[in-house]
């Protein structure tokens, strides 16, 4: 739904989330995370406080908070961000499958949700929540 507000001004040519910043209490974690269980694609290694994945057209980046702008990390078990990843429906419990066999727990069983996805729910190593859901 587009905003009529928006029509004609600088930010209405926004169109895409190109990539998103993950700030990480444990890198070495969240690194083997992404790359070995969710097994996304490598796009760039630029430092040991910044890697880059590639998930479909966008990126999904991993740094270490200061940086540029300085910033606290997030405090212990406390989520700083949810993310959520589209498949198609015979893929969630697939998925779910998937990660138990590499250890990951989901939150709770695969389920149908009244507003129409299936969801399933479960934690990086620094505890955000993410969830691998389709349009039912």
């Amino acid at each position: 739904m587009q905003n009529p507000e928006r029509n004609g001004t600088a930010l209405s040519s926004i169109r895409n989330l190109d990539y998103t910043v993950i700030f990480c209490r444990d890198m070495a974690a969240m690194v083997d995370f992404y790359q070995n269980v969710m097994e996304f694609e490598l796009e760039r290694f630029l430092s040991d406080s910044w890697v880059e994945f590639g998930i479909g057209a966008a990126i999904l980046a991993l740094g270490l908070p200061g940086g540029r702008f300085p910033a606290e990390p997030v405090p212990p078990q406390a989520a700083a961000l949810q993310l959520a990843f589209r498949v198609p429906p015979p893929a969630v419990q697939a998925c779910a499958d998937a990660l138990r066999a590499k250890g990951i727990e989901p939150l709770e069983p695969v389920a149908d949700q009244p507003f129409g996805h299936r969801t399933l729910f479960f934690r990086d190593p620094d505890d955000n929540l993410l969830e691998i859901y389709a349009e039912i």
